[in-house]
């Protein structure tokens, strides 16, 4: 077996996961600037999420799940896995080029599902009609994420890293070109969306073909191997994609509320900054790492990998999670107060924030923890923590939004994270030693969070000493460098005094290969 050294990929991966996302966060100050919260950008962010609310379902949610340790292990067994990646790539083909259509005739249904609030007014013909156009991105976004797996079992995580950053080139490219030349840019948005879903789809079959897996399209036929893919594909349809699924639900509610939509949306992609960064580089690198170790039967280097994977995200997402929640206000405003999004605007999202702030956590080892399934083709018990924790969002969103607003959507989104989390660990303790934390763990966690703590404690200071300095124009974007940079100081300093990492942790990552 040569195993998957998993710092380099968490660190390979996450690197590109944060230029896109970096990327990303421009494409989103910009829409904000040149929509703000109107109907047009209320009407382009439910059409956008329509399609990758089915990818995460069809490729990275329920297909990617099975399909990446099935394939992961017939690679490391030599058991024709090119053939095997064949079938999965026309299944999947064929599978979402149907669904496509369909929801080509029932965008209007989908729409409502979606955003009932829209009906009755322009955001929901608008929706519609960006909907129609966007949604085909499905088709070739869940090939990359085939192909993206393949190359992450390969241990190749480059190309389907940095495939999302051309996603978000061709996006600000569209709306660059609309305000020069004075087109709707609604539409351009929306004819840009299947256009880096193409870019996307040649960069990782061009990564593949490298790899030796130029993977062709077959006549689609329902072998032992594909049965077998589809009964641990089921299940994980909703375990794979309950984040999705309560996101959906919190745009409903989010709908009702004037301007909602747009404030739920920018909060979220700001903390999906940290989360993309590390959780998706984690659950990237983990899941094949650990499918890989269960065929050579390497129990003590798969529990290696399950503690190292923690306590890498935990250390990253605890301090950020206490950033968020402290520094929420400062950040939306000096980040994207500008053009049509107003002063207004900036503390309902803040607040958005600071309450997804408080999951990101939960968000995180979820991602850690699932990977411990999946990799045992386990979907069944997923499924399950995933209804439960389903059911705990549509309560807390639906039964608060009367009485606390538009937030009751981003609470029941955390508090859903959380309940997840719990569930998926207490799962794990059935997998006996595989899954146990072992003393290094054990030792840190507290100390990752008091050097949380502390850091939290100077951002606020620095933000009282720092003032009207943070919003005003010639003043903002320093203070908050500077308020970041000693956020980050803070954090480090006390990590080191209270023994929550060492400077030679990463080195040493980054050379062990167990």
């Amino acid at each position: 077996m040569q195993p998957i050294r998993l710092i380099r990929g968490f660190l390979s991966v996450g690197a590109w996961t944060l230029a896109s996302r970096l990327v990303g966060f421009v494409r989103d100050v910009m829409i904000a600037a040149y929509l703000g919260t109107g109907p047009v950008a209320q009407a382009y962010l439910v059409a956008f999420t329509l399609p990758n609310m089915f990818r995460r379902f069809f490729a990275e949610g329920a297909f990617n799940t099975a399909f990446v340790p099935m394939f992961s292990k017939r690679l490391e067994a030599g058991d024709n896995p090119r053939s095997f990646a064949e079938e999965a790539f026309s299944g999947l083909f064929s599978v979402v080029l149907v669904v496509s259509l369909i929801a080509h005739l029932a965008m209007p249904w989908l729409v409502y599902a979606m955003a009932a609030g829209f009906k009755g007014d322009e955001r929901f013909d608008l929706a519609v009609i960006y909907g129609r156009i966007c949604f085909p991105y499905i088709l070739f976004i869940s090939l990359t994420a085939l192909l993206s797996g393949l190359l992450n079992a390969g241990g190749r995580f480059m190309a389907a890293a940095a495939a999302p950053v051309l996603m978000n080139f061709v996006l600000i490219a569209a709306m660059l070109l609309a305000d020069r030349n004075g087109w709707d840019m609604g539409m351009a948005m929306a004819w840009s969306t299947p256009v880096s879903g193409i870019a996307q789809l040649f960069t990782v079959w061009w990564a593949a073909k490298r790899m030796g897996f130029a993977l062709r399209l077959r006549r689609p036929r329902l072998s032992p191997d594909m049965r077998r893919l589809l009964a641990v594909a089921a299940p994980a349809v909703l375990a794979g994609g309950v984040v999705q699924v309560n996101l959906l639900v919190g745009r409903q509610v989010g709908s009702f509320f004037d301007g909602a939509i747009a404030w739920l949306t920018n909060a979220d992609r700001l903390y999906q900054l940290p989360l993309g960064v590390v959780g998706i580089a984690i659950g990237i690198v983990l899941l094949p790492d650990i499918s890989r170790r269960l065929k050579a039967e390497d129990t003590v280097g798969g529990r290696y990998a399950y503690n190292r994977a923690t306590e890498f995200a935990l250390f990253l997402t605890v301090p950020a999670a206490v950033a968020l929640m402290v520094a929420s206000y400062p950040l939306i405003s000096v980040l994207f107060q500008r053009g049509a999004f107003l002063k207004a605007d900036v503390g309902p999202t803040a607040l958005a924030l600071a309450i997804y702030g408080a999951g990101l956590p939960a968000f995180v080892l979820q991602k850690v923890l699932q990977p411990l399934y999946f990799a045992r083709e386990d979907t069944r018990r997923p499924f399950r923590f995933a209804v439960w924790s389903m059911v705990v969002n549509a309560v807390m969103a639906l039964g608060l939004a009367p009485v606390i607003g538009f937030s009751a959507a981003a609470l029941g989104t955390t508090i859903a994270g959380w309940t997840m989390a719990l569930q998926l660990w207490q799962g794990t303790r059935t997998y006996g030693e595989a899954a146990a934390f072992d003393d290094r763990l054990r030792q840190r966690l507290p100390r990752i969070v008091a050097a949380s703590v502390a850091m939290g404690v100077v951002i606020w200071g620095l933000m009282q000493a720092l003032g009207g300095m943070l919003y005003q124009p010639g003043t903002r974007y320093l203070a908050l460098l500077a308020l970041v940079t000693g956020g980050m100081a803070a954090y480090a300093v006390a990590g080191v005094a209270l023994g929550a990492f060492r400077p030679s942790d990463l080195k040493a990552g980054l050379r062990r290969q167990r």
